[in-house]
């Protein structure tokens, strides 16, 4: 019987968050039985908590951010993966900022600072959720497949886009593993990603003492490289912190193939949605601590300035920073059915398209740079009709953001889905220009 584990005494560690820059002292507690993990922004009025629950992801751009309401705290996965890895159940994280130290840019200092606080167990029993079919998700060429397993274990292979410094490595999660090969393993970027993330205000605080840095053949860091596959061991590493956003332990076997946030995230959703299917008793996600992740038509009114008989996106059922999926209901008391066509009622193919590119404006607009623009469509390339969209029809909008240029510019790839098959796709630039008229 596994009991549940805290920590014995407080411990605490300052340093420099990596995305905001801030300084910032983070703070561990000891935590009763069945508390979980909680975190406390200590510098807000309330000290208003934060669980990591997929209830309450943000931002999962370069980083897992836990949001509820105004509150956010970004850049929580490595803190997660140490108490993951070394199997402590329920903390107090206080923290006087946004987002935790970066420190090394592993989970090592963080590892360190929870042996030092003595890990105990408490009289509890620990529970798991023990999965009881396969559960997959996929984003092009990348994928993640859970499968049933007696234990934790994590299969990953890495490769950039060039196909370059591919790694591979599979492994059972134990604390002594964890501590041993995954925890040491050092966050990474490529050189040519730096300067878009900067004009997003990410990496204000990113130092060579804090990542590494990939520019084409060469590794750019303060120290020689953990281990020689040291990108997939962070890749790993990632995983096991967003993993604790299902609510409990997991036992399974988790294959990855060029993971990252948001994908792991969705590889939660998946499993959350198949505990539903199999009954077990996860914790509930209470309406009070959802997140933005969901506009209604209001919501989407107040970012677009399109209105009757224009407004082609009902309801934004998922969105991050990156990524956004959409609906849009055909119904036959459209108007343009009169004529398009008498008797054989056709959604426009370019209305299709006007609909993915107001899709990729809520995703643009909503962002604090989109404050007070206006996103407009600049050009399409790669457009694909290949069904016939009719009335009853519900358009599933997907838009991926490829990439941005400063804060004005972007690319995306649009989909649109009936009944989960294709029926459209192009990939769309757009622009976003002052939202005032002469």
């Amino acid at each position: 019987m596994v009991k549940q584990r805290t920590i014995l005494r407080e411990v605490a560690v300052r340093g420099r968050a990596v995305h905001t820059g801030q300084e910032v002292l983070l703070r561990l507690r000891p935590a009763e039985e069945g508390a979980g993990i909680c975190f406390h922004r200590v510098d807000l009025p309330g000290k208003p908590e934060l669980r990591p629950d997929i209830g309450n992801v943000g931002d999962l751009v370069r980083c897992t951010t836990l949001a509820a309401g105004d509150v956010r705290i970004h850049t929580v996965e490595h803190l997660l993966a140490a108490l993951h890895g070394l199997g402590v159940d329920n903390v107090h994280v206080d923290i006087d900022g946004c987002e935790p130290p970066i420190l090394d840019g592993s989970a090592r200092e963080f590892a360190n600072l929870l042996q030092q606080a003595e890990i105990v167990e408490q009289a509890a029993e620990r529970n798991y959720f023990i999965l009881q079919r396969p559960v997959s998700v996929v984003e092009g060429n990348r994928s993640l497949l859970a499968v049933p397993y007696d234990g934790l274990k994590i299969t990953c292979t890495f490769a950039d886009d060039r196909g370059n410094y591919a790694q591979h490595l599979s492994i059972d999660i134990f604390p002594d593993t964890f501590l041993g090969h995954i925890a040491p393993a050092r966050t990474f970027t490529f050189y040519e990603d730096i300067e878009p993330l900067l004009n997003r205000g990410k990496l204000q605080g990113g130092s060579l003492e804090s990542a590494i840095v990939i520019k084409g053949d060469q590794l750019l860091s303060k120290e020689p490289l953990r281990f020689s596959d040291e990108f997939v061991r962070h890749k790993i590493l990632d995983i096991l912190g967003d993993l604790t956003l299902l609510g409990l332990p997991l036992k399974a076997h988790v294959i990855a193939i060029r993971p990252g946030h948001s994908l792991n995230a969705k590889l939660v959703r998946a499993i959350r949605q198949s505990e539903e299917r199999a009954g077990q008793n996860l914790p509930l996600i209470m309406a009070s601590e959802r997140t933005e992740s969901v506009l209604n038509v209001r919501q989407i009114a107040n970012l677009l300035p399109h209105r009757y008989p224009f407004f082609l996106v009902d309801k934004v059922l998922t969105v991050d920073d990156e990524r956004l999926v959409a609906i849009k209901n055909v119904t036959i008391n459209e108007p343009f059915f009169q004529g398009h066509f008498p008797g054989r009622p056709i959604l426009p193919g370019v209305l299709q398209l006007e609909a993915m590119a107001q899709a990729a404006g809520v995703l643009m607009l909503r962002q604090a740079e989109g404050a007070g623009k206006l996103a407009f469509l600049m050009s399409c390339d790669r457009v694909k009709f290949r069904r016939v969209v009719e009335p009853g029809d519900q358009l599933r909008i997907e838009i991926q953001l490829l990439k941005s240029r400063g804060r004005r510019i972007a690319v995306a790839e649009g989909v649109c889905k009936v009944d989960g098959q294709v029926v459209s796709s192009a990939t769309l630039m757009f622009t976003l220009v002052d939202d005032a008229i002469e």
